[in-house]
């Protein structure tokens, strides 16, 4: 068995029946290039085949009442792939809307703890003959790096590549008194993290502030404004994706001296503008997001989840786009700088100490009393960029022709933006509550003039 870290185990913990922590993608795929012709009993037996190679597929968590301490990953003995690949079509007649509805009524059904936390739900019946796959995988078994990985080691550069060897290493078994005894052993020596972990804490306060003196601080949480999309969630969840050339983003990239990661953020930041602006909604301060840095090969701590939170201003506020861009470029310089200097390990530090019945208890609580409209706004939304390879994939067999990668909601924070590069493209993938934002393509139609401002201004 595998013990979960503080961080993974946190997303079961925070899990609501409103606030479902699974990370979602679509895959939309180029059924064409498969041998033999694309049949859905023909992708199953390759994901069966395939599946042998990845165990984290085929792991669920475990837990016993007298542990102290969080869950464990363990070998499910009655594995079965018919409870996690699903076949469906979408309504007539397969559009984009017609898909994105199927997908978001998909994301908001939870996931069964009792199995391997994952789904996959093959789409047929698409418009223009493509057929498309929704995976679902927990938060707890997978940051946004971590399941690109798992998807990834289920293709290939290849459509007809030869299937990998299977591996027969896994987590194993757990028996209720073993976790209930390994448990018992780590909360005996937790107080030796607390040792390591509270100087570092008690110095980030006067660190923080002699930074923002300075201006070279990333912003504060709670100071972000308010915003329609930063309330309470509900368990109804809207999905919209766009798809853009990655050559005219490093276009941009190359003309003002900035990085990608700099214009994706500044086309977020247009497409918000506009959004907002168009509804008198615009806040006179800049909207903050938070960044979800990968941290692996920085952080020594185990967990599936190796994620740093960055805070950083996307500078809405500024009408010129190119000011805004190189306005997001500073700060996002001085913010990759301040959140290195916390430390790589500091969050997964402090969250071993989570405890499930306490912050179970505290999350419900906190949804049922809508204190996310109450207090001053944490951040206004999560949007992440995820690097994914310069070269086609094949899933199955299959071209992808685009993988949109969908983030969770929090109460509060209503909003996630992920992109993910691959093949030369950009896939956006945006996820929100449809209670908070009515209509998500007015939000995702925005991106094309966002991009269109930075590469055609002056």
């Amino acid at each position: 068995m595998h013990r979960l870290s503080g961080l993974d185990a946190g997303f079961l913990y925070l899990e609501t029946p409103t606030q479902l922590l699974h990370v979602c993608g679509l895959i939309v795929l180029d059924t064409t290039t498969v041998p033999d012709g694309y049949r859905y009993e023909a992708l199953r037996a390759e994901l069966a085949a395939r599946l042998t190679a990845v165990p984290l597929f085929r792991q669920k968590i475990a837990d016993s009442p007298f542990n102290l301490d969080h869950p464990v990953w363990v070998d499910d003995p009655d594995f079965d792939l018919d409870r996690h690949l699903h076949r469906v079509a979408v309504p007539a007649p397969g559009r984009r809307e017609e898909l994105a509805d199927l997908c978001g009524h998909i994301a908001a059904q939870p996931l069964d703890r009792s199995r391997p936390l994952w789904e996959m739900v093959v789409i047929e019946g698409l418009e223009d003959g493509s057929v498309a796959v929704m995976t679902k995988i927990h938060h707890a078994g997978a940051d946004g790096v971590t399941g690109a990985d798992l998807v990834a080691q289920l293709c290939s550069l290849e459509p007809d590549a030869p299937r990998p060897e299977p591996v027969t290493d896994g987590a194993g078994g757990g028996s209720a008194l073993g976790i209930a005894l390994g448990g018992l052993f780590n909360v005996a020596t937790r107080p030796l993290g607390l040792v390591r972990a509270l100087p570092k804490t008690v110095e980030l306060v006067p660190r923080w502030i002699t930074r923002a003196r300075r201006g070279e601080a990333m912003p504060a949480p709670f100071t972000a404004p308010r915003t329609s999309f930063n309330g309470t969630i509900t368990g109804h969840r809207s999905v919209g994706f766009a798809q853009f050339d990655l050559g005219r983003v490093k276009s941009v990239k190359d003309e003002h001296g900035v990085k990608v990661n700099d214009v994706v953020m500044a086309v977020c930041a247009g497409a918000l503008r506009r959004y907002l602006a168009d509804r008198d909604e615009l806040p006179d301060s800049p909207l903050i997001g938070m960044v979800p840095v990968s941290v692996r090969g920085k952080s020594d701590r185990p967990g599936r989840n190796q994620v740093s939170p960055m805070f950083a201003s996307l500078h809405t506020h500024i009408a010129d786009p190119i000011e805004r861009l190189h306005a997001i470029a500073d700060a996002n310089a001085f913010a990759k700088e301040h959140n290195s200097a916390l430390g790589a390990s500091l969050l997964q530090d402090w969250t071993q100490f989570m405890a499930p019945a306490v912050f179970g208890a505290a999350m419900r609580t906190y949804a049922s009393l809508r204190l996310a409209e109450r207090h001053p706004v944490v951040h206004n939304l999560v949007v992440s960029n995820v690097p994914g390879p310069a070269m086609p994939l094949y899933f199955l067999g299959a071209r992808i022709r685009a993988m949109y990668p969908l983030g969770p909601i929090f109460h509060g924070v209503g909003l996630n933006i992920t992109v993910m590069s691959l093949d030369g493209a950009l896939d956006v993938g945006v996820l929100t509550c449809p209670e908070l934002v009515p209509d998500v393509w007015a939000l995702v139609d925005a991106f094309p003039s966002a991009l269109d401002e930075l590469d055609t201004a002056p």
